[in-house]
């Protein structure tokens, strides 16, 4: 949930994702006409964690404009900062050739708020706190490190979906200081400014 809510472009939900229906893992129920496409509306009472969660995870996106921009990502610098970065858990930036590996199972992402290219309604600059979004799909945890361009700045962490929940208390990460993020979770850190 949260790796599709924070992603650009519209957020496609099906009915009951936010109570964690998972269909059975089926994904064209339409010709069933059993419980794997049935609702089950006790999974709201059942899962009201995740429903907070979901909600949370909706105004956050509602609050930062960096997670719904109008127009692609270049990727490039632009004077001196680009508008999105593609990191390895060790910091590194990712090289064309590691785009092609097939078995990666982790990445760190760092969005811009400075760089929103869509003017806001009434034509004025648009601007957002930066983030970092470290995914880890591997079954194991994995140690991401700050990229070193980021590693002077002080990092709070927002999101950790190893719960899943909203950090209240926002933990905060600086320089070489390493992030542990659980097997089949997102950690989402917002730059203090």
């Amino acid at each position: 949930m949260t790796t599709l809510m924070l992603s650009q472009g519209i957020p496609m939900l099906l009915g009951g994702d936010e109570l964690g229906r998972t269909q059975g893992g089926n994904n064209n129920p339409y010709c069933q006409d059993n419980e794997i496409s049935w609702f089950d509306w006790e999974l709201q009472q059942a899962n009201e964690d995740l429903v907070n969660f979901c909600r949370e995870l909706v105004f956050f996106r509602r609050q930062h404009p960096v997670f719904r921009r109008r127009k692609w990502f270049q990727g490039q610098a632009i004077r001196g900062v680009a508008d999105i970065g593609w990191y390895n858990p060790d910091g590194s930036e990712m090289t064309p050739e590691q785009w092609d590996i097939g078995y990666t199972k982790s990445i760190a992402v760092f969005l811009n708020g400075n760089k929103i290219p869509s003017p806001g309604p009434q034509g004025q600059k648009i601007s957002d706190d930066d983030f970092l979004l470290f995914f880890n799909a591997h079954w194991e945890t994995i140690e991401f490190a700050l990229p070193a361009n980021f590693q002077n700045h002080e990092w709070a962490m927002v999101i950790d979906t190893e719960e899943p929940r909203f950090i209240q208390d926002e933990r905060l990460v600086t320089g070489e200081q390493s992030i542990p993020v659980v097997g089949r979770s997102v950690v989402v850190l917002r730059r203090v400014p």
